[in-house]
C-alpha cells in the first residue's frame, strides 16, 4: 500500500527573490496541454485532406486561442450549473473565481463546441471538419491535466482492497484508507488509450463527423468506467442508479457520439476528392 507523496502545489515561488509570483504545477500541466496541442494539431494540417483544403500552421494558432477560451469559462461555468448550482446561486461574486478551484471538464467541452462553432462560422470552414482536426489532438492534454490532480492529490478515488499493490493513501482526504488512485486511471483511459486509438483511426480520411464521433464515444466510455473507481463529490454523492454526476453527463456524449459516427459514415470521406 502507497501513500500519496504530498506534493507542493507550487512549483516555482518567485516572491522568496522578491517577484509577487507562485507557479503552481496545474497551471504547467495547462501550458504542457496547450503546447501538445499545437504540436499535434500542426502535424494533423498537413495531412493531404486538410492540406488541400487551405489549413495552416496559423490556424492552429487561432484554434488554441479560441480553445483556451472555451475551456476556461466553458469549465468554470460547467462546475457553476452542474455541480453547485445552488451554492452559486446565493454567491454570484464566486463565479469568477476560479482561483479557488471548481473545472467541469463536460462544462469545458460545451464550451469548446462553441467556441469552435464561432471559429467555424468566422472563418467559413465547415463545423465538424474543424472538430474532426482537433479531436484526436485533445486526449494527451486530458491526460496532462490528470497529472495536475494527482500532483495536487485531489480528486482521489474510491476506497480500494488494502492488497491492490497500488491502493494508495490520500491524507487530503482525511480518512487515512486506501484508495484507487483514480487520477492515474484517468490518465491511462481518457488520456493516453484514446489519443492513441483516435490518432491511429485518424491517420486515414474518414467520414465527416466520424473522428469526432469516435471523440465523444470514446471519451464518455473510457470516463464512465474510471467514474466506478472515483470518490463522488461529497456534496452530491451518487445519483440516481448510483451513478455519479460525471457518469450521468457522460451518457449523452456516449449517445451522441455514437449517433454522429453512424451519420459520419454515410458522408463522403475527408478529402475525398483532393487525393484521388
Amino acid at each position: 500500500m502507497l501513500t500519496h507523496p504530498q506534493f507542493n502545489p507550487v512549483a516555482l515561488d518567485l516572491t522568496r527573490i522578491g517577484l509577487p509570483l507562485q507557479i503552481h504545477w496545474y497551471g504547467l500541466t495547462y501550458l504542457v496541454a496547450f503546447g501538445l496541442f499545437l504540436f499535434l494539431a500542426a502535424r494533423r494540417v498537413k495531412l493531404p485532406w486538410f492540406a488541400s483544403g487551405g489549413w495552416t500552421r496559423r490556424d492552429v494558432e487561432d484554434l488554441l486561442f479560441y480553445g483556451v477560451v472555451g475551456v476556461v469559462l466553458g469549465g468554470r461555468l460547467g462546475y457553476v450549473l452542474f455541480y453547485k448550482p445552488g451554492y452559486y446561486a446565493s454567491h454570484l461574486f464566486e463565479v469568477v473565481a476560479v482561483w479557488k478551484g471548481g473545472m467541469s471538464f463536460h462544462g469545458g467541452l460545451l464550451g469548446v463546441v462553441v467556441a469552435m462553432a464561432l471559429f467555424a462560422r468566422w472563418r467559413q470552414r465547415p463545423f465538424w471538419q474543424v472538430t474532426d482536426l482537433i479531436a484526436p489532438c485533445v486526449p494527451l492534454g486530458l491526460a496532462s491535466g490528470r497529472v495536475g490532480n494527482f500532483i495536487n492529490g485531489e480528486l482521489w478515488g474510491r476506497a480500494a482492497d488494502p492488497s491492490l499493490p497500488w491502493a494508495m493513501v490520500f491524507p487530503q482526504s482525511g480518512l487515512d484508507i486506501p484508495r484507487h488512485p483514480s487520477q492515474i486511471y484517468q490518465f491511462l483511459l481518457e488520456g493516453v488509450l484514446l489519443f492513441i486509438l483516435l490518432w491511429i483511426y485518424a491517420k486515414k480520411p474518414r467520414g465527416t463527423g466520424q473522428v469526432s464521433g469516435a471523440f465523444l464515444a470514446g471519451y464518455g466510455v473510457f470516463r464512465f468506467i474510471a467514474e466506478y473507481f472515483r470518490e463522488p463529490d461529497s456534496f452530491l454523492g451518487l445519483l440516481a442508479f448510483n451513478m455519479s454526476m460525471g457518469q450521468w453527463l457522460c451518457l449523452p456524449m456516449i449517445l451522441f457520439g455514437m449517433a454522429l459516427w453512424a451519420w459520419g459514415a454515410r458522408q463522403p470521406a475527408a478529402g475525398q476528392k483532393a487525393i484521388a
